[in-house]
């Protein structure tokens, strides 16, 4: 298998370069261009939302933790549980915002 077509650039080069698959487009092109979208697709997997629900996890404990530490005057702690909160926060926006390439 070869890469995914991701640009229009790469269907034309692609096209060119394989007479098959230029084949292919000419015979059915409405097909043939749902078969490379079904390829270009991220795989439905369930690390993804297990790693989403940890890190959402991680937060809501840091938040809950934060707030009793701070009724109960540990300094040390607080910062301890902002810090681990702010990563877990920082590592869902980098999870969950779209790639660059994907826009």
């Amino acid at each position: 298998m070869s890469t995914p077509i991701k640009t229009v650039q790469q269907l034309a080069f692609r096209a060119a370069q394989d007479p098959r698959f230029a084949a292919n487009i000419g015979e059915d092109p409405v097909r043939e261009l749902n078969r490379i979208a079904a390829e270009s697709q991220i795989p439905d997997t369930w690390i993804y939302r297990i790693v989403v629900l940890a890190l959402g996890l991680a937060v809501l404990v840091a938040l809950v933790g934060a707030i009793v530490v701070a009724k109960t005057g540990g300094d040390t702690a607080l910062n301890l549980l902002t810090a681990i909160g702010s990563a877990a926060v920082g590592a869902l926006a980098g999870l969950l915002a779209p790639s660059p390439s994907a826009t």
